[in-house]
């Protein structure tokens, strides 16, 4: 089986590439596989921890209510107990993804540059943490505004399917978009853009951000919007300084290994 690590990018054909893809994927769905099974067995103290919000946006709401949930298709539990152990899988596995990740893109780098390996993959998974954190956090707000805007008159309850399936999915989608800093810093070690260009598209870029957080934040509150898209933005300018400095040691290093082949 090809290793990312043991080939240069320029040396493999398109072919090595796609099996190369191939492997990399096959690894990280074992490692969702493996990672699903604690998952399963921890299905009731997971639905606790997911239907929180929703109890507390109930509560904040009124004072008095009850935080119950009704299934009305006997089938939908067996589901939620899958779904909740496929997300659950995922998030024990991104470690593991985000290595794969990084052991397919290494070879389209330098030698000197592969050294980011381990820094890439804890801050890849810090900033994925971090986003599901934030997406729980404003959760219960969200589900606040949304209980809220549908007035007096509406008694709103979800299903536990419902719920389950908008936190979870909040939560997948804020760690993705927070992994945003990490694509750009990468994108800008290949070569693919530049901090200068970055720089240029700064106002296309914010309104791009903004029409992908709202794409991406299920519940389509303002809360959830401004808690993605304003993290978003801010690594962005993040990633300008970064990619600046990363091509300032680069410059340096190549003035000086001319200066010692003049030598």
């Amino acid at each position: 089986m090809l290793k990312g690590a043991e080939r240069k990018g320029s040396e493999m054909t398109l072919g090595d590439h796609l099996r190369e893809l191939r492997y990399r994927l096959l690894v990280s769905l074992a490692a969702v596989f493996i990672g699903m099974i604690p998952a399963w067995f921890l299905y009731e103290t997971l639905l606790r921890f997911l239907n929180k919000p929703y109890c507390d946006a109930l509560l904040d709401v009124d004072k008095l209510a009850r935080c119950e949930f009704l299934a009305t298709n006997l089938l939908d539990t067996f589901g939620l107990r899958l779904k909740i152990a496929g997300y659950g899988g995922v998030f024990l596995a991104m470690p593991i993804i985000l290595w794969q990740i990084w052991r397919f893109i290494a070879p389209g780098l330098y030698k000197k540059e592969r050294r980011y390996a381990l820094a890439f993959t804890v801050s890849a998974l810090v900033l994925f943490t971090a986003g599901a954190a934030v997406a729980y956090l404003t959760l219960a707000q969200a589900t606040v505004f949304l209980v809220r805007v549908a007035g007096a008159n509406i008694d709103v309850r979800s299903g536990p399917t419902e719920f389950v399936k908008l936190a979870l999915f909040m939560m997948l989608a804020f760690g993705v978009g927070f992994l945003f800093p990490i694509v750009l810093v990468v994108l800008m070690m290949l070569g693919i853009v530049t901090p200068q260009k970055l720089g240029e598209w700064r106002r296309q870029s914010i309104m791009i951000i903004v029409v992908v957080a709202a794409v991406i934040t299920p519940s389509g509150d303002p809360i959830s919007l401004a808690a993605l898209s304003i993290p978003m933005y801010i690594f962005y300018e993040i990633s300008l300084v970064i990619g600046r400095i990363f091509n300032r040691s680069k410059a340096k290093k190549s003035l000086a290994e001319d200066d010692e082949d003049d030598g």
